[in-house]
């Protein structure tokens, strides 16, 4: 979703396009900067090690793209090389937007985003619930067994805080336009807009990735 989309109920997705081999890459084609994804003008710094490429998703719970790229992406990475560091940043295009911050950055503190991240996507999308405000967040974790009282703690952190601004200083940085979006080493940036589906936007990750390992 772009930007602009967020204040406007949004009805269908983009359904399969995570599954669509790209033609252009497939027939050798190279991405092109400017066109295929972007290369910022200002370095964004990176927490991965040296040796090491992050790749950041930004992403928004209540996003129906983002809910529609989420298997693909867990897939791939899961089965990314070993040198890429991979992470997720929810962003925060509104102020409105902070409590579902608060909320991934709550559960990655307490070791729960392997078993509700994609659970918190399923209850916005398929069952349909509003899980915007922090109240309403509080109660539907603690119906998914986590003890409440910790929850909140985390939730109210001053950690969780830091992580959120950060993660929307990051967002800033890349000058992300939508989501779902890639950033790629703190030098790149690509999305579904300007790589036509978001499983092309994957390819042109990995072809980035495949030149900063050869030192371009």
């Amino acid at each position: 979703m772009k930007r602009r989309d967020f204040s406007v109920a949004c009805g269908a997705v983009v359904a399969g396009s995570a599954f669509v081999q790209s033609t252009a890459l497939a027939q050798g084609k190279s991405p092109e900067s400017g066109v295929d994804y972007l290369s910022l003008d200002k370095r964004v710094t990176v927490d991965a090690p040296a040796g090491k490429i992050e790749i950041i998703e930004f992403f928004w719970y209540s996003c129906p793209h983002c809910h529609a790229f989420e298997p693909a992406f867990d897939a791939w990475s899961k089965r990314a090389p070993k040198d890429l560091v991979v992470r997720r940043i929810p962003v925060s295009f509104r102020d409105d937007f902070v409590p579902q911050q608060r909320l991934f950055y709550a559960l990655e503190a307490m070791g729960l985003l392997d078993k509700l991240h994609a659970k918190v996507f399923a209850a916005i999308h398929t069952e349909k619930q509003n899980l915007t405000k922090g109240e309403a967040i509080v109660d539907w974790v603690a119906k998914q067994g986590v003890d409440k009282a910790k929850f909140l703690e985390q939730f109210n952190s001053f950690s969780v805080s830091a992580k959120a601004t950060r993660g929307t200083q990051l967002q800033n940085a890349y000058k992300v336009e939508g989501v779902p979006a890639l950033g790629v080493a703190g030098r790149f940036y690509t999305d579904g807009t300007l790589a036509k589906n978001m499983d092309r936007a994957l390819q042109i990750v990995e072809f980035l990735a495949a030149g900063i390992r050869k030192g371009q």
